[in-house]
C-alpha cells in the first residue's frame, strides 16, 4: 500500500500560519500518532483552523476531543466520533467524515474560503 501523499502534504505544513489577509488567519497543526488509535484511525491528530483579527477561531476542522452525537443520530450507534468541524465561534462542533489528508485539506479550504465571503460580505 502506498503513502497517502496528502499526509506528507500535510504534515509538512505542521506549525504553519498563513495570512489569510484583513486580519484572517490560519493555522494548521498535524503530527502523526504511532501506534494508531480507535479514536484517531489514519494515524494522525491534526488542527486546521481559520481565525479573525481578534484571534478567535471562526472555523475549523480537527479531532482533538470527542463530538457529542446530535440528536439526529444520537440512536445510529455508539461510535463516539473524533474527526469533526466548527462552523463558527460557538459551533461545538459537528461529526467530519475523515478519507485521507488530502480530502481533509480540500475540504477545509473550501470551508476558508466560503467563511471568509460570509465574514468579508462579498
Amino acid at each position: 500500500m502506498s503513502r497517502d501523499t496528502g499526509l506528507d502534504t500535510l504534515l509538512e505544513l505542521d506549525g504553519s500560519i498563513i495570512d489569510q489577509g484583513d486580519g484572517y488567519w490560519i493555522k494548521i497543526d498535524a503530527w502523526e500518532v504511532d501506534p494508531p488509535t480507535k479514536e484517531r484511525p489514519h494515524g494522525i491528530r491534526y488542527s486546521l483552523t481559520l481565525h479573525d483579527s481578534s484571534n478567535q477561531r471562526i472555523m475549523g476542522f480537527d479531532n482533538a476531543h470527542a463530538v457529542k452525537p446530535t440528536k439526529s443520530n444520537k440512536y445510529k450507534g455508539r461510535r463516539i466520533e473524533y474527526d469533526h468541524k466548527h462552523r463558527s465561534i460557538k459551533d461545538t462542533g459537528i461529526s467530519y467524515e475523515f478519507t485521507d489528508a488530502y480530502q481533509l485539506l480540500k475540504d477545509f479550504f473550501k470551508d476558508v474560503d466560503s467563511t471568509l465571503i460570509k465574514h468579508r460580505g462579498y
